[in-house]
């Protein structure tokens, strides 16, 4: 197995793609340099400054440290959405909210120093930063995971710390045929639904002036093209876009090597969060096998997007996806009169 790629760090990244040892695990943190709107001459710099003088310790410590040049608000803008700066502890949306005036006071306090001009900050300004009392607070608040991946794959050109569809891989499953991997053993024209994301999203139009488009169908296990003809593309057209988690009904074109997927009907898929909560149960350590049977039918009966811990005493054990619930069906008050009021952790 391949090493695992992390996010830009300006503490960890290198320019290039370089192995790291972080918590104790081999790793490769996305090089600097590989991010949009980051040119390879700011990172050496960035890079000179960690070297000479150690790790950044928050933002307000790299934009104090690192040479005028790199505080760029596009190319800071773009470390910011490709989590760069995640382990130094500001959470991407906060950080956007704030870091245009953070650099704009940065930049001018440091160009009075440079010049000379004395401040009534002391040590801050002989250390050419802010003071403490200057400092616009970085707000607590962060992205839903739609929106800090799509920002991270148009910063990387892929999803790195995440994946849109990870944590509803349940949910698909039980709204489509299989993944599409699966694909590969159905016949030629079978009518199948697929659900991914949509990538490398296309509009053209055809000789005749009719719109259609083809992008790429993502999900963690492959990908797929699928194409859209205008007849299909005027009724669900609207409904493309990239990075969109969908369920697509098509009619599978195997007569390529490439398997495509010919566009039918498009259903956006909604259940694409952060995860549903999970379940967790206490659960007796002698359970008789008529109990154990009645929980099984109980969790059977409420499929949904929460996975289901069981707990007894010290042990944990996590059931597979395919015994996700609805905790919001009824299943959790069902539960208490099975196993007792103080059966849910």
């Amino acid at each position: 197995m391949g090493l695992k790629v992390l996010t830009p760090d300006v503490n960890r990244s290198a320019s290039d793609f370089v192995a790291a040892h972080v918590d104790g695990a081999d790793v490769i943190p996305f090089g600097l340099s590989a991010v949009r709107n980051v040119g390879s001459g700011l990172v050496e710099l960035i890079l000179a400054e960690r070297e000479e003088r150690g790790p950044f310790r928050y933002f307000y410590d790299f934009c104090d440290r690192v040479d005028l040049q790199v505080l760029n608000k596009r190319t800071i803008e773009s470390l910011i959405k490709a989590g760069a700066f995640d382990a130094v502890g500001h959470p991407r949306k906060g950080l956007l909210a704030v870091f245009e005036g953070v650099i704009d006071k940065t930049v001018s306090r440091r160009r009075e120093f440079d010049m000379g001009v004395m401040t009534l900050f002391g040590d801050a300004a002989e250390a050419g930063g802010m003071s403490f009392d200057d400092r616009s607070e970085i707000p607590d608040v962060e992205f839903d995971k739609r929106d800090r991946l799509a920002f991270e794959k148009e910063m990387l050109g892929l999803y790195v710390s995440d994946h849109p569809l990870m944590g509803a891989e349940g949910a698909l499953r039980r709204k489509t045929d299989g993944t599409l991997a699966d694909a590969a053993e159905v016949e030629e024209g079978s009518i199948k639904s697929y659900g991914g994301v949509i990538t490398s999203l296309n509009r053209k139009w055809t000789r005749a002036g009719d719109l259609m488009a083809v992008f790429a169908l993502e999900d963690l296990s492959s990908q797929m093209e699928v194409m859209v003809f205008p007849k299909t593309m005027s009724v669900i057209g609207h409904k493309l876009a990239d990075d969109a988690v969908v369920i697509v009904k098509g009619r599978l074109d195997k007569r390529d090597d490439q398997p495509k997927l010919i566009a039918m009907d498009v259903e956006v898929f909604e259940g694409i969060t952060d995860g549903a909560p999970p379940v967790r149960i206490e659960v007796p350590a002698a359970i008789s096998d008529q109990l154990a049977a009645r929980l099984h039918a109980l969790i059977s009966e409420h499929p949904g997007d929460s996975v289901v811990f069981l707990h007894t005493g010290r042990q944990v054990v996590k059931l597979p996806d395919r015994f996700n619930v609805d905790s919001a069906s009824g299943f959790l008050g069902e539960v208490r009169v099975l196993l007792g009021a103080d059966c849910l952790l």
